[in-house]
């Protein structure tokens, strides 16, 4: 048997002829949440696979053999529960009440902007059309959420590299910038033999002549 320990989610950084060249496996969600299993690909060749705990695969992963072969999964077809809005009694909104109440369930659910998936429930699908919502049984890939905790927790190959992005960065440096000291310049103390500078405030130029009376400027009232 040959074993696989190593996972690259969705191929990243393997160049297209690689993944075409790949050979393939076809995994339904029950194996693909586990961190061990035995598999048997497209060539027919027997795998055992040790990866992480906490690991989940997805489709479109790429698994390493000892052998430096590549495997690319496939998320095989499953039992599923789809799950839309009636457009005539209903809106979008009740799928976000659905996976409300599926989650206090702890049901394992496929978020879609337009639809929901679960695992085959008749309770959990009785439910669901109380609610008005439309259930239909079909068979497809199943890729549901993971928890915001897990090994793979981006499902959607989509990485954020928060180390590159150092919020410390932004702060204000006020070392030598004391705001306690700033010092006035009329306060300033001058050196010997120069005449002190006046703190007089300046009187009130805009522009109109000496002796402008404001109170009394026909028609003109500030």
């Amino acid at each position: 048997m040959i074993h696989a320990s190593k996972l690259i989610p969705q191929g990243r950084g393997l160049a297209p002829v690689l993944l075409k060249r790949a050979g393939t496996v076809s995994l339904d969600w029950d194996v693909r949440q586990r961190s061990r299993f035995d598999v048997v690909d497209s060539a027919g060749r027997q795998l055992g696979v040790f990866l992480a705990r906490g690991t989940v695969v997805r489709g479109g992963d790429v698994l390493v053999a000892e052998d430096g072969s590549l495997l690319r999964v496939i998320a095989a077809p499953q039992p599923v529960l789809y799950i839309s809005h009636c457009p005539q009694h209903g809106t979008a909104f009740d799928l976000i009440r659905a996976a409300y109440h599926l989650g206090n369930r702890h049901v394992p659910i496929e978020l879609k902007p337009d639809h929901l998936k679960i695992e085959p429930d008749h309770v959990l699908a009785d439910m669901l059309r109380a609610m008005h919502l439309i259930v239909r049984e079909e068979y497809s890939a199943f890729e549901p959420e993971n928890g915001a905790y897990s090994a793979h927790a981006d499902s959607h190959g989509h990485e954020h590299d928060h180390a590159a992005h150092d919020h410390v960065a932004h702060d204000h440096d006020h070392a030598g910038h004391d705001h306690a000291v700033h010092e006035p310049a009329h306060a300033r103390t001058p050196p010997p033999g120069e005449a002190p500078a006046s703190t007089k405030t300046p009187a009130h130029d805009d522009g109109h002549p000496t002796g402008h009376d404001h109170a009394s400027h026909d028609g003109h009232k500030h």
